[in-house]
């Protein structure tokens, strides 16, 4: 098949998150199943030029409709670790992508509705339909859209669009303008029916015209489709998620082994697997030395993370306290887009900055995170709500016993040493139910406490999470099948 993947984000060379690592993962995966695909992606001044090889103009001079214009755009193709790649290079006036950042404009709308517009120009002048073109989140949105409305009346009827919600917390409320700038009629999309939003009728709404408009909509756990169809997680999109179930579905997403694997991790100064698991004690020792952290017969519990309300901050907050209070060390690494919460991280780590046994990292480190998932022995995910998580997956192959909420992602993902229904060789952590502090302490002591007094089940629910499969195989197949549904 010939599958174009649309998106604002592809890891390692544009990534803010999730999002990035997804685009990766599965067009990786596909590929190697002998299937064409291609990532279209804004060419932003700050991609990571180092990683895309053989980088080179393939259509000059791509004309655009914006407003009552034109913009004319150059479109770039590089390979990025063996992916094929476009890169849309446009020259308006406002300098849509050279920014020195991917999201966090005040035009943002603008700059990504420019993107959807310039992607579907490209494939109708130089003759590429692919089979599916599968986008992802409100970034685009419009891609559907304007497939319908626009570009299948001008010879584009080959493609089938398959639309991925990764995060119901951003959806794209945006005036009537955006519409006006890719050469939509508001007055035919701004109905309930179609982009208005449920909350805002004077805004359209780019989430909700995505999912109208694809012929299949998925979103990255079975868990969290179920919370987004029928629980307040819809965030106002319930009902049309519900209108549309039969388009409806939740694939659970997978790591790249490739990236993220102990036995073969040049980040680590002493690889391991499921059947050499001692020597992880070797990557805890350096991951000590690098922090500063005291040589001591404790677990070292770990957050790695965005530090926002989604990531249940103020319980992360709780939880350094708790574990040092249990005995144990902890280790933060992550960064606060909020000021407020920046600071308040920034007091706890003067704070703690004497102690043998807590050391918090502020900002990212992709190397550090590697060895904080090598050497630590706990991973604390109190989400408020995870779609999927990608952070209990590494965690799991890294030999790390996580404990989370039950919530998205992390509860198909998790299964509960105590209270599972799993067989034990499928149990490999801890859950919690309820958003309070006491109801993550008590999973931080069960953990923690097997730890110190059963530590050979301690050593098997390690290796029962390094054994499970979180690969991009499975979700990989569970798309194609998608694929050739939406092409018969």
């Amino acid at each position: 098949m010939y599958i174009a993947m649309v998106s604002a984000e592809c890891a390692p060379i544009a990534k803010a998150g999730g999002l990035g690592d997804f685009v990766q993962g599965l067009a990786r995966e596909l590929s190697l199943r002998g299937h064409q695909v291609e990532v279209f992606l804004p060419k932003y001044d700050c991609l990571r030029f180092d990683r895309i090889s053989d980088m080179a103009k393939v259509h000059r001079d791509l004309l655009v409709p914006y407003y009552d214009q034109w913009v004319s755009c150059d479109v770039e193709y590089g390979e990025v670790d063996g992916l094929k790649c476009y890169f849309i290079d446009e020259h308006a006036r406002e300098s849509f992508f050279r920014r020195g950042k991917i999201y966090g404009e005040p035009d943002d709308s603008h700059r990504f509705a420019f993107f959807c517009r310039a992607v579907l120009e490209f494939m109708l002048k130089s003759g590429q339909h692919p089979d599916v073109i599968h986008c992802h989140d409100w970034q685009t949105g419009l891609v559907p859209v304007l497939l319908y409305e626009v570009y299948q009346g001008l010879g584009l009827t080959q493609p089938r669009a398959c639309y991925t919600l990764h995060n119901m917390g951003h959806q794209g409320v945006v005036g009537e303008s955006v519409l006006h700038q890719v050469g939509l009629n508001p007055a035919r999309l701004m109905i309930m029916e179609r982009l208005l939003d449920p909350a805002d009728h004077r805004a359209a709404n780019l989430m909700k015209g995505g999912i109208v408009f694809s012929n299949f909509v998925t979103t990255v756990s079975p868990r969290y489709a179920w919370e987004i169809e029928y629980t307040e997680q819809g965030m106002g999109l319930q009902g049309l998620l519900q209108h549309y179930d039969g388009k409806f579905g939740g694939v659970l997403n997978g790591i790249d082994y490739s990236v993220w694997n102990p036995e073969f991790d040049s980040h680590l100064p002493a690889p391991y697997g499921p059947a050499t698991l001692p020597q992880k004690a070797l990557n805890k020792q350096a991951l000590r030395q690098r922090l500063g952290l005291e040589d001591a017969v404790k677990p070292i519990i770990a957050v790695v993370s965005r530090l926002d309300r989604q990531k249940g901050v103020e319980l992360i907050r709780r939880a350094i306290y708790f574990a040092l209070e249990s005995g144990c060390q902890f280790v933060l690494l992550g960064s606060a887009p909020e000021p407020a919460v920046n600071d308040r991280f920034w007091g706890i780590k003067r704070e703690l900055e004497s102690s043998p046994d807590a050391h918090l990292e502020l900002g990212y480190d992709e190397e550090l995170s590697h060895l904080i998932y090598g050497g630590a022995d706990m991973i604390l995910i109190p989400s408020v709500y995870e779609p999927c998580g990608l952070t209990q997956m590494i965690a799991m192959k890294y030999g790390m016993v996580p404990i989370v909420r039950r919530v998205g992602g992390l509860a198909d993902t998790v299964f509960d040493a105590n209270y599972s229904d799993k067989p034990f060789e499928e149990r490999n952590g801890y859950l919690f139910d309820e958003l309070t502090e006491s109801a993550m302490e008590a999973a931080m002591a069960r953990a923690i406490g097997l730890w110190f007094r059963f530590p050979e089940y301690f050593s098997q629910l390690r290796i029962n999470g390094m054994r499970a499969d979180n690969s991009w195989n499975k979700p990989a197949q569970h798309y194609l099948d998608i694929y050739r549904h939406l092409c018969q």
